[in-house]
């Protein structure tokens, strides 16, 4: 990456998420980080809150109303709005103009149109709206990267997440064998099925160890924490981490 700042006059809200502000708080400030880098002038409204999909996947349309409401009223002065989570930001996109219409009421049906389009997952705001896929991280070691089921199937970012870890410094990238395939996490899924969640995690591990990296990389802490915590059993010697503290990275933190 050039010396340029190609985000600059870029104003965007950070959409932390709960699980990451709660558990994961490293990969908000590892994305306020990268984008601050790249020129961006980045806000944090201290009125969101979760955005819902846990009370939307298990039917409780009325308990997920609320978050559908804050979430509006936290973001709705943004042009871009950004999640490091494919999983929170797929819900913010996908259910939440279903639960504005189960609502019946138009006027919160407008606003949640506008919102759900003004939110992207980070790599889609670093390669479709800023430009680039050299965001200037160094990470020396051996990698792979697990493609989370929503981040493919739900938010649909492609193949962003692999064109901008191919431009990280240093790092050794590595097919995932059956990448794919689900890790069995899947909200409350993995409660309800446990013994099915456990053995889905189980491959997932496997594939992973197979690879011989040193990180196993993904868009969604979720997904990380399922598959890291079998990994962390097994005693497999490989760490979980975000893929926002991967591009967060740099030579200067390595030294």
């Amino acid at each position: 990456m050039s010396d340029a700042r190609p985000a600059a006059g870029l104003r965007v809200a950070l959409f932390a998420t709960c699980v990451n502000d709660t558990m994961f708080p490293g990969t908000p400030i590892a994305t306020l980080r990268l984008l601050e880098r790249l020129g961006a002038q980045v806000e944090f409204p201290t009125q969101q809150t979760c955005c819902g999909q846990i009370f939307t996947n298990t039917g409780y349309y009325d308990d997920a109303l609320p978050s559908v409401r804050t979430y509006v009223e936290a973001f709705e002065d943004y042009d871009y709005i950004v999640g490091p989570s494919g999983s929170c930001v797929g819900s913010v996109r996908d259910q939440h103009p279903i639960l504005a219409r189960y609502a019946k009421n138009p006027a919160l049906e407008q606003a949640v149109a506008r919102t759900s389009a003004r939110t992207y997952d980070l790599t889609e705001l670093l390669v479709d709206v800023i430009g680039v896929t050299d965001v200037g991280a160094y990470f020396p070691h051996r990698v792979t990267y697990h493609p989370t089921c929503h981040s493919l199937r739900i938010t649909r970012v492609g193949d962003r997440p692999y064109r901008l870890l191919k431009e990280v410094r240093g790092m050794t990238l590595i097919d995932l064998p059956a990448a794919d395939e689900c890790c069995g996490f899947g909200g409350t899924f993995s409660m309800k099925n446990s013994d099915t969640s456990v053995a889905m995690a189980s491959d997932k591990a496997r594939n992973v160890s197979s690879t011989g990296a040193e990180y196993v990389v993904a868009g969604d802490n979720s997904c990380l924490l399922n598959i890291g915590g079998v990994l962390d059993r097994q005693r497999a010697g490989v760490q979980a981490i975000h893929l926002a503290e991967v591009l967060a990275h740099t030579e200067e933190d390595a030294s």
